[in-house]
């Protein structure tokens, strides 16, 4: 994979994350209730609205990009089974296989790194194994 695909992949998979955090600013109050309707405490919705889109920003200029696009994976996965599974509902279920499409682009980025184009490669922890 080159610096460039690593670069496009890390911008888009991070978009996702910090357009959907900002969105959520709108009512953290709405989005808590969401929250608690899925059984996770409304408490943590502005600690989910920050990770997203600092995670996002992290992932899109490449700072710790390994750790963070394993959260970012996880986080797919939990809120995908979470929110969405109900294999009555078919537009539902393909909410889920987004979510663990994605987990997958994520699994793979956190497992080839950031690469050259990254603030982790200036500070020495890029991937070496980029072209």
């Amino acid at each position: 994979m080159t610096n460039t695909q690593l670069l496009v992949a890390r911008v888009l998979l991070g978009l996702l994350f910090v357009m959907a955090g900002i969105g959520k600013l709108g009512d953290v109050a709405g989005f808590a209730g969401y929250m608690a309707s899925g059984g996770v405490p409304a408490f943590l919705a502005w600690p989910v609205v920050l990770f997203e889109i600092i995670g996002g920003l992290a992932l899109i200029v490449g700072f710790q990009t390994r750790i963070v696009a394993y959260a970012l994976g996880a986080f797919c996965v939990a809120s995908g089974l979470l929110y969405h599974f109900d294999p009555a509902d078919q537009m539902q279920m393909t909410q889920v296989f987004k979510n663990l499409a994605l987990a997958g682009g994520y699994l793979a980025l956190g497992t080839i790194g950031a690469g050259a184009w990254s603030v982790d490669a200036k500070m020495g922890q890029g991937s070496p194994r980029t072209a």
